[in-house]
This record gives structure tokens, sequence and C-alpha cells, in this order.
């Protein structure tokens, strides 16, 4: 039985704690919040016995195999070196880190003590993604030269932390955009990136004049937070192969909601937003396919799908999805969007 330490209670926490009391490997055992009220209530609902106010205390109480970091983006870094200094395996929530700095020495702590750090690029793990994935593999796409990002809402800035720079560390590009960069990055097989040409705005704010409320926000979000990050980016980033990404993503945008991933190959191409949809040739006609995905022998929940991947890696040395090395290049790439915006200039990598 791997036993696991949460470090956070708040909204992400719910959703990795509901996909460990499905896994029969896995137990979580302890958690940790800044917040004693939030962590009373997590605790008595999961019916969690040891818990803790620091991530300090909870390192020196209680005995543990592994920790995922569920708390704000600033203090990614600071939680998974300590709990990769006290010898366990880490989940790291997206974004890896506040900065590619602070990713990158991440890496090294991890290497340094021959443990496991993987990062939640939860899309890798949807059934869509798995199933376009083994047609990419298969070669049905043939080259894969541009990819679009998209992950927009109109209105959905969450308040709390997300919309506090100095806790997340940006908007929209490092809560959202993180999730799209990653997934066609890696439905593209991981191309180096070399340069990053992006503009930010910051028109709308929060908009709390709206009579409509966000869908996820805080439980402590109020409509006096600050929110001092960008509504709206939009990237180029050009990878070493030669292919492009166009990246857009918004909190706050006068238009219609989406959340899709798009490639374009020179065999064929793909929409992933739901089901997938395939684009390509056939008997010298423009083809659309829909595969059948309902009843595939290995669905799951994607969030299921990784916390169940996590603890595989960790009783069984499975090689890992998410790798920390991934984690860092995507913060390279989204340090690169927010000096661009604020330079006005292709920035090269």
């Amino acid at each position: 039985m791997i036993k696991i330490g949460l470090v956070g209670a708040g909204n992400i926490a719910q959703v990795h704690m509901n996909s460990y009391s499905k896994n029969k490997e896995a137990e979580v055992v302890a958690v940790c919040d800044i917040n004693p009220e939030r962590l009373k209530k997590f605790a008595e609902k999961y019916n969690i016995k040891n818990t803790f106010n620091s991530i300090d205390e909870m390192l020196a109480s209680v005995k543990l195999d592994a920790a995922d970091v569920c708390v704000w983006n600033c203090s990614h870094a600071e939680c998974t070196i300590k709990a990769l200094n006290s010898g366990l395996h880490v989940l790291c929530e997206k974004p890896m880190a506040y900065s590619a700095r602070e990713a990158e020495e991440m890496l090294e702590v991890s290497k340094n003590a021959n443990k496991l750090l993987m990062v939640g690029f939860v899309m890798r793990f949807e059934d869509g993604s798995r199933v376009a994935k083994d047609f990419i593999d298969k070669g049905y796409f043939g080259d894969i030269y541009y990819t679009k990002a998209t992950y927009l809402r109109p209105h959905g800035n969450p308040g709390g932390w997300f919309s506090n720079k100095k806790l997340s560390g940006g908007g929209p590009v490092i809560d959202l955009g993180v999730h799209v960069i990653d997934h066609t990055r890696f439905l593209m097989g991981n191309p180096k990136p070399v340069s990053v040409y992006a503009s930010t705005f910051n028109k709308l704010g929060n908009r709390h004049n709206l009579k409509t409320s966000v869908g996820w926000k805080p439980e402590d979000a109020t409509d006096d937070d600050i929110s001092d990050v960008e509504d709206l980016a939009v990237a180029l980033i050009k990878y070493d192969n030669g292919a492009t990404t166009l990246l857009e993503t918004s909190y706050s945008l006068n238009g219609e909601g989406i959340t899709a991933k798009e490639i374009f190959g020179s065999k064929g191409g793909a929409s992933l937003a739901g089901d997938p949809k395939f684009y390509m040739e056939m008997n010298d006609y423009m083809v659309d396919v829909t595969p059948s995905i309902a009843n595939l022998k290995d669905g799951c929940d994607l969030f299921d799908s990784e916390i169940n991947h996590f603890i595989d890696c960790v009783a069984n040395g499975t090689k890992c999805m998410a790798p920390a090395e991934d984690g860092v290049t995507i913060m390279k790439i989204l340090d690169a969007i927010y000096e661009s915006a604020t330079t006005g200039h292709e920035v090269i990598l």
C-alpha cells in the first residue's frame, strides 16, 4: 500500500482525493494546509486522521511513500523540494512551478534524491487523447506541422489566489494555457521549443458586474480579491522540427467558451474538443472519421487515470508519462510568453 500525504486541501486536492479513494493500492494517510478551517473540513469529509498546518510538520510526523502537491503556484517548488529531500516521490500539480528557474531546481533535486517527480499534465490521460496518440504513433496523420491550443473562458476568472499574480504567477496562460500547450506538444512527440511570440491583454478584469458566477473558483474567493493577471493571451510557439502551435487562452472574453486541441498533419488532422474527430483523405475524397470510444476496454476518468499512473510508477517503477523534464520545458515556454508580451519582441529559447 502506497501511503500518500496531501499538501493542500483546496479544490484540486478534492479532485485528487476522489481518485485516490478508488485506487486499491494507495491510501491518503495525512493532509496539511495553512487554513485550519479548510483543513478540518477536508479531513472530516475524507476521514483523514493525521492533519497538519505545515508540510514540515507532516513530513516530520508521518511515514509516507509519496506526496501530492496541490498548493498555490508560488509554493510548488518549496513544497516539492521538501518532500523530495525527505525521500518521497512527488506528484506536483500543473504548472510545475512559478518559473522555469524553480522548475529546473525541482528537477535537479529529484535526480539527486533518485525519486520520481511527476507533473499533473492531466489532459495527457484523457481517453480521447490516448486514442489520438494511438493513431498518431501508427502514422495515420503523417508529419504534424501545426497545432492549435485553445482554452477560452468568456467569464472564468476564478478570483482568490488564481487572480493574484504574486501567488499564481499569471492568469490564463499559466493556469489554462499550460494544459493545452503541453497536450499539443505531447501529441507531436514533445519537440524542443525554439521561439515564442506573444501578446497579452487586460481589458475586462474579473467582471463582477455580471449576474452569473464563474464555474470554477476557490471556496474562499470574494469580489474584493486582487485581480492583476491577464484576461487573454495569444502566442505562436515554434519548435525545432519546424512545427508551430497557435495558443489562445482567456479568463474573460466577449466570445464563445472553447476548450480544444487541434492537430494538422501531412496525412490527416484531428480535433480534440470532446470525443476525437479525424479529418483525412480516402479514395481521393476528404472524409471525417469519428472513432467509437464509448466502451474502451481501458477507459477511465482522466484524473483517475492520472492518479492510477502515479501510483503505478511509485509502486512498480513504470516509466512516467508526465516527467519533470517536460514540466521544465513547458515552464520555459510560459516564461517566454510573458516575456514576449512585455517586450513586444520574439523570445528565442
